[in-house]
Parts: structure tokens; C-alpha cells; sequence
């Protein structure tokens, strides 16, 4: 079988390549956070904790939307009927990944499974696919800021989560389901659209553009430092004693040094709903304000890097790009692997499930392209959008 040649323009191919690496790179964290140990041999947090918890999900939230506006008509929002066969195809595309998340949840991987939330993300993104990024950024972080004060107000006083993984099983309780899934879950979906909004304003940009990209880096970049010193000056001053007296509530995140490292502890997708001063951390999985502002900023800057980088050495980011170019057939590979064939916590076993991502990835894309769970959510809805546009058309005649 031949290499496949990719006959689309220079710009587009790096804009492809930039946004695939980016999702290479969120894949990887991800996959480092459910395998590394979080405590280091000092006590402290291991290094790729500090990096990726939080900021890797939050990133692959993010592309998610710029991934639907690139599949929706990317700097031009689809309109009228196509608008309608889009919306179709993305509330397809979404039952897959959500069928899959449920599916995977039945492996005893001990990884809290985002596809789930991932495919609602998707479906609640519909609404949105016809706007431009004039609305969509500024909406974006308006959510990121405004939804976590909603989301916080519903769970005072209601039962915690349960922190299972959603299953089939699931599915006999679907008011439970639905409460974990939108506010009180690993991935909070309501609290989290503010990333698939700002993803799809990033979307219609010209991500082909050097400034774009520069832009976005350096957007992002201060966005990040912004939200993160802003929510440690305020717990410095004071914030910190009301977090102290008010307590988990029962929440399990149980910090390991409340004073030092609250900021750093995961908190398993929200606070406690003890006090609302719990809204000014910025702790990794909280879905506070800070929280999301600072990965929105983080992932930002990620993408923007990675654009710049395609755009002058395709290269250094291609390995990076074919595993970004089917993280939905690797995450699953990776939850399975984790369930059995190649499970632990030592770095020689995040090792191995890269060498097997990157050795599945970097030929599957030279010679076939698309990833098998990737081509069947594509063509699903690519089947939904054609028969809505057939329908149109034959209603002309």
C-alpha cells in the first residue's frame, strides 16, 4: 500500500497538523496522570503532576471544539440546511463516543473515563455550531467565569458524587446519570462547555495564520499566569482561613498539605460545597472560575505553539500529530491496556503504552489516515449530514 499524499494546501495541511499535535500532546498527559504515581519520594507532587493534571483533560476539552468548528465549515459557520445536516452529524458523532465511554467504564481500569462527558460536551456544542468567534470567545469566557457560581449554588446541600465511572448500568438511573454528568461529576459538562465554546471561537480563527498563533500563545500564556497568581493572592490574603474553617465537607480530596499545595491538589472534578470561597482556588479539576480560565489559557497557548512549530518544522510535531490524529481509538486502547494487558504506576509502564500508541499511530497515519473509531463516528455522521441534505433537496424538486 502506498503512502497516502495529502494534496491539500500548505497552510491548511500545518494548520491540521498543528491542532493533531496539540491533541497528541493532551493524550500523553493524560495518559501520564492515569499512570505515574502523584507523590514523589520527597512527599511532594511528581513533576508530571504538577504539569498535566487537569491542564492535559482540559486541553483535549478544548480541541474537541476547535475540532467541531474545523469539521463545521471552519472560518465560515454553517448556515440554514447545512447548519441542520451539521447539527445531525454532531449529535451522531456524539453517540458514538458516548456508547464507547459507557463501554469502557466496564473495565476495572481505575481511570475516571471522559468520553461520557465528552460525547455530551459534544451534543450540548450543537446549539453553538452556527456563531462566529466575535460571540463565541467572548461567551466562552463569560461561562468559564459565570457557570461555576451555578454549578456551585445547585450542589450545596445535595447527596456528593458518587465518582463511579458512568456504565451501562448507569443508564437505569438516568436522573443520576445526568446530575454526575452536567455538575457533579469527574468532568463537570456544564461548568465545562466554557472549554468546547472557546475551542470553537479558536476554530473559526485562521489557524493558518503565524499572528493567529502567535496570538493564541501568547494570549493564552497570560491568561493562564493571570488566573493562577490572581486566585494565589487571594488565597494568601485571607481566602485560605475561610477554606480552613469551612473544611472538605466530606469531599475526598483529603489534601496532602492543605496549606501548601491546594492549588495543586485534584479535587475530582468540583469543591466542596462548604463555602463559596472555595471558588477561588485553582486546583486541578475543580471547575471554578479560576480553574478554567487558567487551563483555557494553558491550552490556548499549547495549540498556538504547536501551529507555530507545524508551520515551520512539520517534522518535529508529525510523531506528535498521528497519535493526535486518533486519540479516540488510543484513549480507548489505553483504558483497556490499563484494565489488564499492561497495567501499574511506574514510569517503565507509562513507557511501554507510548511506545504502543506511537507504534500503532506513526504508520497507521502514513498508510490508512483515519483511526477505526475516528472513521466510525465519521461516517455516521457523514451519513446523518447527507441524509438531511438529500432530504432538502429532493423536497426542492
Amino acid at each position: 500500500m502506498a503512502v497516502q499524499e495529502d494534496t491539500r494546501p500548505i497552510a491548511v495541511r500545518s494548520r491540521l497538523l498543528g491542532v493533531d499535535a496539540a491533541r497528541g500532546i493532551a493524550l500523553l498527559g493524560m495518559m501520564s496522570v492515569h499512570i505515574l504515581p502523584a507523590i514523589g519520594e520527597d512527599g511532594g507532587l511528581t513533576a508530571s503532576r504538577l504539569i498535566a493534571s487537569g491542564r492535559s483533560s482540559a486541553l483535549f476539552a478544548l480541541l474537541a471544539g476547535v475540532g467541531l468548528a474545523l469539521a463545521t465549515g471552519g472560518r465560515t459557520p454553517p448556515r440554514g440546511r447545512p447548519l441542520a445536516a451539521a447539527s445531525v452529524g454532531v449529535a451522531l458523532r456524539a453517540l458514538v463516543i458516548f456508547l464507547v465511554g459507557l463501554s469502557l467504564g466496564a473495565f476495572p481500569s481505575g481511570v475516571a473515563v471522559i468520553l461520557a462527558y465528552y460525547g455530551l460536551l459534544f451534543l450540548l456544542a450543537i446549539p453553538f455550531l452556527g456563531l462566529g468567534p466575535r460571540i463565541l470567545l467572548p461567551l466562552g469566557l463569560v461561562w468559564a467565569a459565570g457557570a461555576p457560581l451555578l454549578n456551585h449554588y445547585w450542589r450545596i446541600g445535595e447527596p456528593l458524587a458518587s465518582y463511579d465511572t458512568p456504565t451501562f448500568e448507569s443508564l437505569e438511573h438516568p436522573g443520576d446519570l445526568l446530575r454526575e454528568l452536567l455538575v457533579t461529576g469527574y468532568y463537570p459538562v456544564f461548568p465545562w462547555l466554557a472549554y468546547v465554546l472557546v475551542g470553537l471561537g479558536i476554530g473559526r480563527l485562521a489557524l493558518s495564520s503565524a499572528r493567529v498563533a502567535a496570538a493564541l500563545l501568547a494570549g493564552g500564556a497570560a491568561l493562564a499566569v493571570a488566573a493562577w497568581v490572581t486566585s494565589t493572592v487571594l488565597l494568601d490574603n485571607g481566602g485560605l482561613e475561610h477554606l480552613v474553617t469551612a473544611g472538605l465537607g466530606g469531599h475526598p480530596a483529603n489534601p496532602f498539605d492543605f496549606a501548601g499545595m491546594v492549588n495543586n491538589t485534584s479535587f475530582y472534578g468540583t469543591t466542596p460545597a462548604t463555602s463559596w470561597w472555595w471558588l477561588i482556588v485553582a486546583a486541578p479539576h475543580t471547575a471554578t472560575p479560576f480553574d478554567l480560565l487558567h487551563t483555557i489559557g494553558t491550552s490556548a497557548a499549547v495549540l498556538g505553539l504547536m501551529l507555530l512549530v507545524a508551520s515551520r518544522a512539520r517534522p518535529l510535531v508529525w510523531p506528535l500529530a498521528a497519535i493526535g490524529g486518533m486519540t479516540f481509538t488510543l484513549y480507548t486502547l489505553h483504558v483497556v491496556l490499563l484494565s489488564g494487558p499492561v497495567q501499574g504506576h511506574e514510569l517503565s509502564t507509562y513507557l511501554v503504552h507510548v511506545a504502543i500508541v506511537f507504534a500503532i499511530a506513526m504508520p497507521w497515519r502514513a498508510f490508512i489516515g483515519r483511526g477505526p473509531l475516528e472513521a466510525v463516528a465519521a461516517s455516521l455522521g457523514r451519513a446523518g449530514r447527507e441524509l438531511v441534505l438529500s432530504s432538502s433537496a429532493s423536497s426542492r424538486r
